[in-house]
């Protein structure tokens, strides 16, 4: 009598191999371009640090600069040291790990 309707089907819940596939693939896109973001946004602000310092007891920016860089004005690299560790003064304590320019 009346008509019956074929079943419809049963939506798949489980992702393709290959949807799976293509999904990966974005994520590593999306996790390169973050590392180059990174890396760039790294350069932008100057790059790492070559090496870094412990303060010791009787040290001074001056006596830092003068020791790791011989040959340069110890001045202009007190500034980049202050620069580099977002010092407002000379003022350095004893234990104070410093970062150094290149």
């Amino acid at each position: 009598m009346y008509a019956t309707r074929p079943a419809a089907r049963p939506s798949r819940s489980v992702p393709s191999d290959r949807a799976l596939r293509h999904l990966y693939r974005w994520a590593l896109v999306l996790v390169a371009a973050l590392a180059v973001m990174v890396a760039l946004s790294r350069v932008a602000q100057g790059g790492e640090a070559a090496a870094t310092v412990v303060v010791q007891p009787g040290d001074t920016l001056w006596t830092i600069a003068a020791a790791r860089y011989p040959g340069d004005d110890p001045r202009a690299r007190i500034d980049e040291i202050e620069r580099l560790n977002n010092l407002s003064s000379p003022v350095i304590v004893v234990g104070e790990t410093l970062r150094l320019p290149a």
